[in-house]
């Protein structure tokens, strides 16, 4: 399965936003990605594959400032898991950072989620902090950085 990646456009919300709540127990609002598409440091990268008929199969959304990339946010829909997708959306993120310079990528991972700290970490993410509670009561967040120096 051939897997393209292309910027988000306004007409891509609807779709962004059910992968977002599919994947979430607390998804960002509409409001956020449509600001998120206004901004001039930020990327909604789709991953888009030809399965019979072309649809988005998941999003990564990002924050290029300076030498610094953070990755805001990255999904897979339920019915796409597991075929390489995360791979690819986190590829893009990486060979992005590095043609434009920045020298780390920082992110914030659920310390549950173990399958996404298990992509991160094959891109040789090293886990740096805890935040406490950053996702509410009882759900801190790892601060994972990926450094190129």
């Amino acid at each position: 399965m051939a897997i393209q990646i292309q910027d988000a456009t306004a007409r891509d919300l609807p779709r962004i936003i059910e992968i977002e709540r599919l994947a979430f127990p607390a998804p960002w609002t509409p409001a956020s990605f449509q600001r998120e598409l206004t901004l001039p440091f930020s990327r909604i990268m789709l991953a888009i594959h030809d399965d019979g008929g072309v649809s988005i199969a998941g999003f990564l959304c990002r924050w290029l400032i300076a030498d610094e990339c953070h990755i805001l946010n990255i999904a897979v829909h339920p019915d796409s898991r597991r075929l390489g997708i995360g791979t690819v959306l986190m590829t893009e993120a990486i060979n992005e950072s590095k043609t434009t310079g920045a020298n780390v990528i920082t992110l914030e991972v659920r310390r549950s989620n173990l399958a996404a700290r298990q992509l991160y970490r094959k891109f040789e993410f090293e886990e740096r902090r805890l935040r406490r509670h950053y996702y509410g009561p009882g759900e801190d967040a790892i601060i994972m950085e990926l450094r190129f120096d």
